[in-house]
C-alpha cells in the first residue's frame, strides 16, 4: 500500500512539474535528500524516481517561461570550475574506469539539476517554498530521531534513511546540524504561531538526534554551529544563554555509555575508529603529495591507492590490506582532486561566506528584503560552518546538501540583483507629463 500512495503521489508531481517546472526542483530535493522509496517495502524501493523526477524537469525547463539564465556570480563560477576540474581529474583516476565513471556520472547529476535548480528558482516565494522542501526531507529523520533517543533514554544510536549518502549515523547527524539553521530561519520568518512552535520542537528534537547518534564529530560541530547561531540569531545574548542552558541539559540527559563514547576524543590514540580515520588521512596525503595536480581521482578507497600510498609502519601496521574512504572532507577533495581540486572546494565555501555577509548588509537596507534575506545569510553562515566542522570527520564533499546551503546564497543574490535592476530602473525612467507639459503629481 505504502509503495502504491508513494507512486501516486510522484506521479501527480510529475504532471504538475510539466506545467510548473520549479515543482520538479522541489520533487528532485525530496527525492534525493529524503530517499522516501527507500522506505518502502515493494516494488517501489528499487525504481529510479529521481532519475525520471530529473529527466521531466530538465524537458520542463527548456519550455519554462519564467526560468532565468543560470546567474554567473563567483560561487556559479567556483562551482563549475570545480566540476569541470573533478571530470579532468578522473581522466588520471588510479580507481577502476567503471567505478570512476559510475561516480562522475553520480557527481553531474546532482551539480546539473543544482544549477537547473537555481533557473527555476526565481523569487523569494519559490526560494522559501525550496528550502521547506530540503528542511523538511533531512529535518523528518531528525523528529524521528529525537523522539526515538527520549523514548530510549540514548541508549541505541540514530540512523539515517537507508541507501542514502546520510544512512550512517555521522552523516545524519552533520545533515541536522546544518539544516537546525535553516528550521531557525524558517521560524524568525514565520506569522503563523503554531508553525512557530513546531519549528521549535523540531529544533529540539533534531539536537536530541544529534546526540543520540553518538557521533564525536557531530558533537563538535552541533558546538560550533550553536556558538555561531547564538551570535548571528536576531537575539544574541539570550539565544546564546538558552542554547547553552539546552546543551547542559540535554548532555546530562544522555546516559554513560554515551560520556564514555565522546570522552574518546581526549584519549583518540587508544580508538581504533579514530587512528583509522587519521590512517586514511596520511594515505591521502602521500597520495596528494605525489600527484599534486590530479590527486588520485574518483574513488580514492580502492585497494591501488591503498597499496601505494598508506603508512604501513608504527601503529599503522594493524591496518594493512584494509581500505577506508577518507573521513574527512578535506582529505578527500585532496586525495582525490589534488591540492587544485582542495583549493575549489575551499574557495567556493568562502566565496559563499562572503556573499551571504554581502546580501545581508545590503538587503538590510530594503524595507521588502529584510524581513527575509539577512536571516537567511546569516543562518546559511552558520549552515557552513557545521559543515565545515562536521565534515572534517566524514566524506560528505559530494553530498547535495552543502551546495543547497550554497545554492540558497546564489538564489538570493539573483533575486536581490534582479530587485535592485528593477528598482534603479524606475529611479530613472522619464516622469510622465500631463497635456499641457506639467509634471503629473
Amino acid at each position: 500500500m505504502r509503495d502504491i500512495v508513494l507512486t501516486i503521489i510522484i506521479g501527480a508531481l510529475l504532471v504538475i512539474t510539466l506545467r510548473f517546472p520549479f515543482v520538479g526542483a522541489y520533487l528532485w530535493a525530496w527525492l534525493s535528500l529524503m530517499n522516501p522509496h527507500k522506505m518502502t517495502y515493494g516494488f517501489a524501493f528499487n525504481q529510479p524516481f529521481a532519475q525520471v523526477a530529473a529527466i521531466v524537469t530538465m524537458v520542463a525547463l527548456l519550455y519554462a517561461r519564467e526560468r532565468r539564465p543560470l546567474p554567473l556570480n563567483s560561487m556559479v563560477i567556483a562551482q563549475i570550475s570545480l566540476l569541470v576540474w573533478m571530470s579532468i581529474t578522473s581522466l588520471f583516476a588510479m580507481a577502476p574506469s567503471d567505478a570512476v565513471l559510475e561516480r562522475w556520472i553520480f557527481v553531474l547529476k546532482i551539480q546539473v539539476m543544482l544549477m537547473a535548480t537555481w533557473m527555476l528558482i526565481t523569487d523569494p516565494k519559490k526560494l522559501r517554498g525550496l528550502i521547506w522542501v530540503v528542511t523538511l526531507s533531512v529535518g523528518y529523520f531528525g523528529i524521528k530521531g529525537g523522539v526515538f533517543t527520549l523514548l530510549t533514554g540514548g541508549s541505541s544510536r540514530v540512523w539515517g534513511p537507508p541507501g542514502g549518502m546520510i544512512e550512517e549515523n555521522n552523516a545524519l547527524a552533520v545533515a541536522l546540524v546544518m539544516i537546525m539553521p535553516m528550521m531557525y530561519h524558517l521560524r524568525e520568518t514565520e506569522r503563523n504561531s503554531w508553525i512557530r512552535h513546531g519549528l521549535m520542537g523540531a529544533m529540539v528534537l533534531c539536537a536530541f538526534s544529534i546526540l543520540g547518534s553518538q557521533s564525536r564529530g557531530a558533537l563538535l560541530a552541533s558546538l560550533s554551529m550553536a556558538f555561531f547561531l547564538g551570535l548571528k540569531g536576531k537575539h544574541p545574548v539570550r539565544t546564546s544563554v538558552l542554547l547553552a542552558m539546552f546543551a547542559m541539559l540535554a548532555i546530562a540527559f544522555m546516559p554513560d555509555t554515551w560520556s564514555n563514547r565522546m570522552e574518546t576524543l581526549r584519549t583518540y590514540e587508544q580508538d581504533g575508529s579514530a587512528m583509522s580515520r587519521i590512517w586514511s588521512w596520511h594515505t591521502h596525503w602521500n597520495a596528494a603529495v605525489d600527484r599534486p595536480l590530479v590527486g588520485v581521482g574518483f574513488d580514492a578507497a580502492n585497494a591501488a591507492v591503498f597499496g601505494k600510498y598508506a603508512p604501513l609502519d608504527g601503529a599503522y601496521a594493524v591496518f594493512q590490506g584494509r581500505v577506508w574512504v577518507a573521513h574527512s572532507i578535506y582529505f578527500q577533495m585532496l586525495g582525490e582532486h589534488g591540492f587544485v581540486g582542495l583549493g575549489l572546494f575551499l574557495m567556493l565555501g568562502l566565496l559563499t561566506w562572503r556573499s551571504a555577509a554581502r546580501l545581508a548588509r545590503v538587503a538590510g537596507r530594503d524595507p521588502e528584503l529584510s524581513l527575509w534575506v539577512p536571516t537567511l545569510m546569516r543562518m546559511t553562515q552558520v549552515s557552513l560552518i557545521g559543515f565545515a566542522v562536521g565534515g572534517a570527520f566524514l566524506s560528505l564533499a559530494n553530498h547535495d546538501l552543502p551546495y543547497y546551503i550554497v545554492g540558497f546564497v546564489i538564489a538570493t543574490d539573483g533575486i536581490v540583483r534582479r530587485g535592485t535592476k528593477s528598482t534603479a530602473s524606475k529611479a530613472v525612467s522619464p516622469t510622465p507629463m500631463r497635456p499641457g507639459g506639467l509634471e503629473s503629481r
